[in-house]
């Protein structure tokens, strides 16, 4: 062998060492094994749940970091979009459509919520066509995956997101859900409704009676749990959720910053220059919302059941374009009827 031949011989397998090396290095930084985050929590699991310690660790060992979560969370579509650009997402033809079949599909159950919780169909619909496209669109991450990037490597919200983690720990071993295999959102939210494991947890109905709260297969289920969350967080059975509103008084910013929840009543409201679309109850509490569009701010006022939609998703994007969904999926079904 030459000298030329060893020397480059001799390189390939440096370089191929190093790769290994690289390869290794790579494979124990996609673990949350040695991570002090991850055995406080297992401390706590197995001290608290009386969880096993081996199978824990082993789970946190096949768990994986994940970098595209952490950006998602860090660019919600709620604060990087406009609410014209916002609503163009989800006030499509093919989800109102979308919305019609399953109410057609489901309306019994439907019905049944409708009586026992005290919510209107159409509401129920439209969160579950936000959410999941009627349970097109689950989430592709794993939930274990999801939970435990958020948990140990996102200090914002480490402890909200340790809670979650110990939520869908309880949770699975209640619901018979496989740790390893079980998707849902970058943020953990599970199932057609999207709920996060506390939500599920407190929330989720065994609505077809077979002994499961199941956010994936029963429709019942789906339903109920729905329902059961807004009537929980006080939704109102055919009371109002939104109006258009003109305005014409100048200093308003006082009353926008007051937030979503009802804090003003009309009357109130009235004389300060902002006027709603229709004539409402003088007496009924509003909150301003200010929308941005192409040619410039809209103006809504949000009641008790908009405030409501927000207990889903805290966006006022998010619960304006629940609520219009809504409307137009009970447009086309009441004429297609």
């Amino acid at each position: 062998m030459s000298l030329q031949t060893f020397k480059a011989v001799s390189c390939a397998i440096l370089l191929s060492l190093l790769a290994a090396c690289a390869s290794v290095q790579a494979t124990d930084a996609l673990s949350f094994s040695d991570n002090p985050r991850t055995q406080a929590f297992i401390d706590r699991m197995v001290t608290v749940h009386d969880f096993d310690r081996t199978q824990l660790v082993q789970l946190f060992a096949k768990a994986v970091p994940r970098e595209d979560i952490l950006e998602l969370m860090r660019k919600p579509a709620e604060k990087r979009l406009r609410w014209f650009e916002y609503r163009r997402i989800f006030l499509t033809p093919s989800r109102i459509d979308g919305g019609v079949t399953f109410w057609r599909e489901h309306a019994g159950a439907l019905e049944d919520a409708a009586r026992e919780f005290g919510v209107d169909p159409q509401i129920i619909i439209a969160i579950i066509g936000v959410e999941t496209r009627y349970g097109s669109n689950t989430g592709h991450h794993r939930v274990i995956d999801a939970l435990s990037t958020l948990a140990f490597d996102y200090p914002p919200r480490a402890a909200f997101f340790a809670g979650e983690l110990e939520q869908y720990l309880l949770l699975a071993r209640e619901e018979q859900i496989d740790l390893l295999t079980t998707t849902g959102s970058y943020a953990g939210a599970m199932g057609y409704g999207q709920f996060i494991p506390s939500s599920y947890r407190e929330y989720a109905v065994d609505f077809d009676g077979d002994g499961r709260r199941d956010m994936w297969n029963s429709p019942r289920d789906i339903i109920g749990s729905v329902a059961n969350y807004f009537h929980v967080h006080g939704w109102q059975p055919g009371q109002p959720v939104a109006v258009p509103a003109r305005v014409t008084g100048t200093d308003i910013q006082p009353i926008l910053d007051a937030g979503y929840e009802p804090h003003t009543p009309l009357a109130a409201l009235q004389q300060a220059g902002i006027t709603p679309a229709r004539p409402m109850p003088v007496d009924l509490p509003a909150a301003l919302i200010q929308y941005d569009q192409e040619d410039g701010p809209e103006y809504w006022l949000g009641f008790n059941n908009f405030y409501v939609i927000t207990r889903y998703n805290h966006s006022p994007l998010y619960a304006m374009a629940v609520y219009q969904l809504s409307e137009e999926i009970r447009n086309a079904y009441e004429q297609q009827k």
